[in-house]
């Protein structure tokens, strides 16, 4: 199908903008099986092209672009033998080395290695606040060793992120996460709602929360947050129930970018199924290369692409026309408004969906 939006694109924008976040995606490995996964649903194929030393010219070229943060997150980066080796390049290569693990298989004693080596943040997803209920999300046993690996952090003086996608099934237990994540002195929580992106788009229907739950989980994180400023709580309604489209990544192509394991790079995760976009690969081309001139890239940078109603609005560059990916998923064209925005004449797909449910789901491969 062809991809409006993309006819008159410049080889190398006029302005580049300057990435300040690398997400390192080292490998799409994971004894995690969670039916809201955001990686691909082929993710199988995806084999690791970049060994340890190709992560270390990454980070060197992405260093001098601009980037200062590296996510190091997957999958599950920790089921990479050469990790530690990984890490090393980032700071040698002078960026703030952040890893996102669904807490195994590391291990307190490896995440202690880790640290000695330079890892400065760890963030620790957790499915809901009991083991019963977050084992049975996951697919697997592993709450207990995921709270191990919270102390652990904070032992080490490791700056501590515990993150819940929230949705229909836990959203009830926000209370007591926010309860779990004081206890474990996280510095922040993320409650993040689920995006329907990947495995979470295929379980949709299971995972669709209520107006209601969202209100009420709302209504805990106001009243716990005006309580006590020691953690920083971020809670965002999903695209599905705000009515309003979010700068995705915070803009096309615009402060962050996606490595995926096969070497693509990417303005976000999902940018890579849109048919007829072309990316380049850090394997065979520089990092500077990828960002600057890769026809993808610039498809969706700026406003030019627009159509109306984006054209015309006043938030077009505070929103940057929502989610592209959203947008070829949802309506087949990724040039389209996002239909999580009220102006957008695909917007009844998103409330039909709202009121879809379902108990069965998928777990992700």
């Amino acid at each position: 199908m062809p991809v409006r939006g993309n006819r008159n694109q410049q080889i190398v924008p006029i302005n580049s903008p300057t990435p300040l976040n690398l997400i390192a995606e080292l490998t799409y490995r994971c004894p995690l099986r969670c039916p809201y996964c955001s990686n691909p649903l082929d993710f199988r194929e995806y084999r690791e092209a970049l060994s340890a030393a190709d992560w270390g010219r990454v980070f060197d070229e992405a260093a001098q672009l601009g980037v200062v943060h590296v996510g190091l997150t997957g999958g599950e980066p920790s089921a990479r033998q050469d990790l530690e080796e990984i890490l090393v390049h980032a700071v040698q290569a002078d960026l703030y080395p952040h890893l996102v693990t669904a807490g195994l298989p590391l291990t307190p004693e490896r995440l202690g290695d880790l640290a000695r080596m330079g890892l400065r943040s760890v963030q620790v997803s957790l499915q809901d606040a009991k083991a019963s209920s977050s084992d049975r999300i996951a697919g697997t046993k592993s709450f207990d060793r995921k709270i191990a690996l919270c102390e652990k952090a904070r032992e080490l003086g490791l700056a501590l992120t515990i993150n819940c996608v929230l949705h229909r099934h836990n959203l009830d237990s926000v209370p007591a996460l926010l309860d779990l994540a004081k206890r474990l002195r996280a510095d922040r929580l993320e409650l993040a709602n689920t995006q329907f992106h990947g495995w979470a788009f295929l379980n949709r229907a299971y995972l669709m929360p209520s107006r209601d739950q969202l209100d009420v989980a709302a209504r805990a994180v106001r009243e716990a947050t005006s309580r006590s400023s020691d953690m920083t709580v971020l809670f965002v309604l999903p695209d599905h129930f705000s009515d309003q489209p979010k700068p995705c990544m915070g803009g096309w192509g615009r402060v962050a970018m996606v490595i995926d394991p096969k070497g693509l790079v990417l303005p976000c995760h999902e940018a890579g199924k849109i048919p007829g976009l072309e990316f380049w690969n850090a394997k065979e081309k520089t990092i500077e290369e990828c960002w600057n001139a890769a026809p993808g890239m610039n498809a969706y940078r700026g406003a030019g692409w627009m159509a109306e109603p984006c054209r015309s609005c006043p938030e077009r560059e505070k929103d940057f026309g929502g989610c592209r990916c959203q947008a070829f998923r949802l309506l087949g064209d990724a040039g389209l408004t996002d239909p999580a925005c009220a102006l957008s004449e695909g917007h009844e797909t998103i409330i039909r969906a709202r009121g879809r449910s379902s108990d069965s789901f998928h777990y992700r491969g």
